[in-house]
């Protein structure tokens, strides 16, 4: 059993199981690590799915289950209610796991509770909510209100001087556990028995997987394919959810393709087996657990260097560009085209190392403990983002 920590967090968010994506995912990660290491973690879920009030003990602290329903304000000042009728106090820290309702709560449940804040901000929560007429005003309280702001990407400090310039921001990458994060031998061959039945001999698969939105460059990706000249030395696999353009400009193209819906993440091993490359052509974004999903299992990246991108890939692991820079990205496809396949298997085997090596649960779960040991009511924050 872990050692009890002294920290006792009220932890806010919409994103945790069983609600979907990636977002999801990593907060589970990191709650779970958390709970390991004995902090006491007490969630309240600001779901959006229909589900009733109520608290339940889970491993490490309280699932409180606060629906948002059609009136979102009478759900976040019911949750103060709740709290109160639960006598969930005494907490150490208050957290806002991004979505705009949790740093619109955190604030003031904060106040309430006369414990520090800490912002945990995604991808979206900063890139988009600084230039949002609807979100900016609640992320700017947020980001003052904050004793800490932990953000997925070093890029993103500055963003958030400009909306809080006096607030202290730490950087604490995401994760995979790459022990656990593996092919099976039933998923290689399930991998390679899709490709047999989908994939011409020769070309080389792409995979473009997870939530693809307009943000993800998908079609900034398909245009520099298809302006390179080497759309048929690939076949396209697309995994997700896909913008309706997308879809037509791979209707009006004759691009190698095929189309997955959105799977699970333990449902994508075998995805990733049929994979040569993974396409992260993003205009901007978080720390995306595709890229370090794809890194871990040995598949080189194709990736713009945006957000949080930049700290993972680079052209030791895969075939980097500046985002949103055309030349750029089709010299990219021209530089994988021209790989042998022992190039690829170097490059893989270096991506696989780097998330073993840097990317690790302990190490994310070390520093967002880090952070809460610097925090107290009686601590000023600085800036740690190196």
């Amino acid at each position: 059993m872990p050692e009890r920590s002294p920290h006792r967090v009220l932890w806010l968010t919409e994103h945790y199981p069983p609600s979907r994506g990636g977002m999801s995912q990593s907060c589970d990660r990191i709650v779970r690590g958390l709970r390991a290491s004995g902090v006491e973690v007490d969630v309240a879920h600001l779901t959006r799915r229909a589900r009733p009030w109520g608290v339940t003990r889970e491993h490490g602290g309280r699932l409180l289950s606060a629906p948002l329903g059609d009136d979102h304000e009478h759900a976040l000042r019911r949750l103060w209610t709740a709290v109160t009728a639960e006598n969930l106090t005494g907490y150490s820290h208050v957290v806002a796991f991004g979505g705009t309702y949790a740093m619109l709560a955190a604030p003031v449940l904060s106040a309430l509770l006369g414990a520090p804040l800490i912002t945990l901000l995604r991808g979206n929560d900063i890139d988009v909510g600084v230039f949002s007429m609807r979100r900016r005003g609640v992320l700017a309280d947020a980001l003052r209100a904050s004793s800490r702001v932990c953000v997925v990407a070093r890029s993103h400090a500055p963003l958030v001087s400009a909306l809080a310039p006096d607030a202290a921001v730490t950087y604490v990458a995401n994760s995979v556990d790459a022990a656990q994060w593996r092919i099976l031998p039933s998923e290689r061959e399930r991998g390679r028995a899709w490709r047999e039945g989908n994939v011409r001999p020769g070309r080389r698969t792409i995979g473009l997987i997870g939530q693809l939105k307009v943000k993800k460059g998908v079609g900034f990706f398909l245009d520099a394919l298809a302006a390179s000249g080497h759309a048929e030395a690939f076949h396209l696999l697309l995994v997700g959810e896909v913008e309706e353009s997308v879809t037509e400009w791979l209707a009006g193209h004759e691009v190698p393709h095929s189309s997955m819906p959105f799977l699970e993440r333990y449902d994508l091993p075998a995805v990733y087996a049929g994979c040569d490359l993974v396409a992260l052509p993003s205009f901007y974004d978080g720390m995306p657990n595709v890229a370090l999903e794809a890194a871990a299992l040995g598949v080189p990246l194709i990736a713009s260097d945006a957000g949080g991108l930049a700290d993972v890939a680079d052209d030791e692991i895969g075939f980097v560009f500046p985002a949103g820079d055309a030349h750029a990205c089709r010299s990219a496809i021209d530089r994988a085209v021209r790989a042998g396949d022992g190039e690829l298997a170097k490059l893989g085997a270096a991506g696989a190392e780097r998330v073993r090596r840097d990317f690790t649960p302990a190490a994310e779960t070390a520093g967002y403990l880090a952070v809460l040991d610097a925090v107290s009511v009686n601590t000023v924050s600085v800036n740690t983002v190196p």
